[in-house]
C-alpha cells in the first residue's frame, strides 16, 4: 500500500490570475496514475476531520468561525481565498486526509496527502492560504492517542513553518524544524524548535549540505518516532516568490535525503505537498511527483 489522501473538493474555485495554483490538485494524482507510481487503490478520500480533533491544537472560537462562515474580511484576506461553506469542509476534508494518512503510515511507513503542510495556520489565526494546521492537528492526534511517544515535524518549503511553531510552542513531545528563506513571508517569523534561515539564491550544493549536516543530528537529538514532512517545492529556482535557487534535481534529492533517513530509522513518514508557485505548472507538478517517486524508489 502506498496511501495517498485526496478528493476533488481540493481543488477549490479560484479567480482568473489568482496566484495559488489549485490546477495542481487535480493533476497531481493524473501524473501518479498515468506514470504507475500510484494505482486507483492507493487513493483514499477522508470525511471531515472531527472538530475535537482541531479543538486539540486551536482556538476553538477561531475553528468554530472557519466551519459557521464567520471569519472577518480582514482575516478572509489575510487567508487568500473566498469564504464558503465548501471551503470550511475542503480544509476539514485535507485535515483529516493528514490524520488518516499518519494513522496508516504506522502500518505502510510512509502516506501521503496530495495537499496540506498548511503551515502558516496557528492556534487562532489563518494566513498565506492555510486555514486549520494539518500536520498540528494530526500530530497531536497521535500524541493523544497514545499512538507515538515524539513527534519530529520536518518543514522544508521555502516559508518558514510560523502557524506549527506557534501551536508546538509549549508541546515539548513535537520538535518543529523549519528550514526557509531568511528574508521571505512570513515577515514576523515564530520561533521553532530549529529554525535554519537561508539566504536568498541558495542553490543545491549549499542547501543540501546544510541540510545533511543538520537532520542526521537532529534525528539522533530528537528520536522521533514519527515524522511529518512539509514537502514545499517552492525552493525552485523558477518559484515567482521563493527566492531560492534550487534546481528540480536539488529539490529531489532533499526528499531523498529526508525519506532515506526516515526509512533507515525505521521511522513512520507523512507527508504533505505544501507550496509550489513556479510560473509553469508543469514545474510543479514534476517537483511534486518527483516526491512520490523517490518514495516509490525507498520505501
Amino acid at each position: 500500500m502506498f496511501p495517498i489522501a485526496f478528493d476533488p473538493i481540493y481543488k477549490y474555485p479560484v479567480p482568473d490570475g489568482h496566484r495559488f495554483p489549485m490546477d495542481k490538485y487535480e493533476l497531481l494524482p493524473m501524473q501518479l496514475l498515468r506514470e504507475g507510481i500510484a494505482v486507483e487503490s492507493d487513493f483514499f478520500s477522508p470525511e471531515p476531520v472531527d472538530m475535537q480533533s482541531v479543538y486539540a491544537v486551536h482556538d476553538r472560537t477561531y475553528a468554530d468561525r472557519i466551519v459557521q462562515g464567520r471569519l472577518s474580511k480582514q482575516e478572509m484576506r489575510r487567508i487568500g481565498f473566498v469564504q464558503s461553506a465548501v471551503l470550511a469542509e475542503r480544509e476539514l476534508r485535507i485535515t483529516n486526509g493528514t490524520v488518516q494518512g499518519a494513522l496508516k503510515a504506522l502500518e505502510t511507513g510512509i502516506a501521503f496527502n496530495i495537499a496540506g503542510g498548511t503551515h502558516h495556520a496557528g492556534r487562532d489565526f489563518g494566513e498565506g492560504f492555510c486555514m486549520i494546521n494539518d500536520h498540528a492537528v494530526a500530530a497531536q492526534y497521535l500524541i493523544d492517542h497514545k499512538l507515538c511517544r515524539q513527534v519530529l515535524i520536518v518543514d522544508l518549503d521555502v516559508h518558514q513553518g510560523n502557524g506549527t511553531a506557534q501551536i508546538f510552542t509549549n508541546q515539548p513531545l513535537v520538535f518543529t524544524f523549519s528550514m526557509h528563506g531568511k528574508n521571505n513571508y512570513p515577515f514576523r517569523k515564530e520561533k521553532s524548535d530549529l529554525d535554519v534561515p537561508l539566504d536568498d539564491k541558495t542553490g543545491d550544493d549549499i542547501y543540501l549540505k546544510i541540510l545533511e549536516n543538520t537532520l542526521p543530528k537532529l534525528i539522533e537529538q530528537v528520536k522521533p518516532d514519527f515524522i511529518f514532512y512539509q514537502a514545499g517545492v517552492d525552493i525552485l529556482q523558477t518559484d515567482k516568490i521563493g527566492r531560492m535557487s534550487c534546481t528540480e534535481r536539488g529539490c529531489q534529492l532533499r526528499d531523498e535525503m529526508v525519506m532515506q533517513l526516515a526509512h533507515k530509522h525505521s521511522i513512520p513518514m507523512q507527508c504533505s505537498m505544501g507550496g509550489g508557485y513556479s510560473p509553469q505548472l508543469r514545474t510543479i507538478l514534476n517537483a511534486h511527483a518527483n516526491t512520490y517517486r523517490v518514495a516509490r524508489q525507498i520505501f
